[in-house]
């Protein structure tokens, strides 16, 4: 079975890489050596990334068209709970630069013929079960102050949600219900998909090493998911468009960041006889 394996690696071993202590300056570095790998060829990378502004797009003219006005901002927050997984081919462009080898754009769908590809698959549906979790979530406390009935139109629902006690209801728990989510994933996943990547070690010892990363790092973490928060904020405002840019600098940014985090892998010597 070692052409499938999820729970350990290859080699049926579970492996624990090393994680370090890391600071502000390292975020801010992350980031920078992130704008570096996009800047190398971004039109490369804006035309792989388009398809967050589309589908952010698609998403909000189908709940307009389905009077589900009041899923525009689940949907959109919910989609950064599978941004991990949809920027899996960033993290190989970042890779494959770091090795000094060819990163045109089509590298980026080399995924396909990594080892770890069984492990990469569990977590991204792992992150969609969470995503599908998170849409019910939103529905039911919309329903529980709002009951069954759509919004009749934006403008009715922009007005029940800001100017009264019921729409500031729905944002406080919503808003705290969307925080809980977004922790789970950044403890499970802020390095588990460049680790697969850089290593076959495993589903469960990338969610884990993620899990000890962010322990050991917990305010840095913090403040790494905000960055990424406000970031894709920012990229959403100009109808989603932004997002062709901030993605592939988060994407290429969160490989960099794993590097300083994990430790790479000690390489043992080989023992040759006397």
């Amino acid at each position: 079975m070692a052409g499938f394996h999820v729970m350990a690696d290859a080699h049926g071993m579970h492996v624990q890489p090393n994680v370090r202590h890391i600071t502000t300056a390292d975020l801010r570095d992350a980031l920078r050596l992130g704008a570096d790998d996009f800047w190398a060829k971004p039109s490369h990378y804006v035309f792989l990334c388009l398809i967050y502004p589309i589908v952010g797009l698609i998403l909000t003219r189908w709940t307009s068209g389905s009077n589900a006005i009041h899923l525009v901002y689940p949907l959109m927050s919910g989609f950064a709970l599978v941004g991990p997984f949809a920027a899996i081919g960033l993290y190989e462009i970042s890779r494959r630069r770091e090795l000094g080898m060819n990163t045109d754009w089509r590298h980026a769908l080399d995924v396909r013929r990594s080892p770890a590809l069984p492990s990469i698959a569990v977590i991204g549906i792992m992150l969609f079960a969470l995503f599908l979790l998170w849409l019910f979530t939103a529905q039911s406390i919309y329903t529980s102050l709002f009951g069954n009935e759509p919004p009749a139109s934006i403008g009715a629902f922009v007005r029940d949600v800001l100017t009264t006690s019921k729409g500031w209801t729905l944002i406080v728990l919503g808003n705290a219900a969307g925080l809980v989510f977004a922790v789970v994933v950044l403890a499970t996943t802020v390095v588990a998909f460049p680790l697969l990547l850089d290593r076959d070690v495993g589903a469960v010892s990338a969610i884990e090493t993620s899990a000890r990363a962010v322990m050991a790092n917990p305010l840095q973490m913090a403040l790494w998911g905000l960055l990424v928060a406000v970031l894709l904020v920012v990229g959403s405002i100009p109808l989603f468009a932004g997002l062709a840019v901030v993605m592939p600098i988060l994407g290429h940014a969160t490989w960099h960041l794993y590097r300083k985090v994990v430790e790479p892998a000690q390489i043992r010597p080989e023992r040759r006889p006397m």
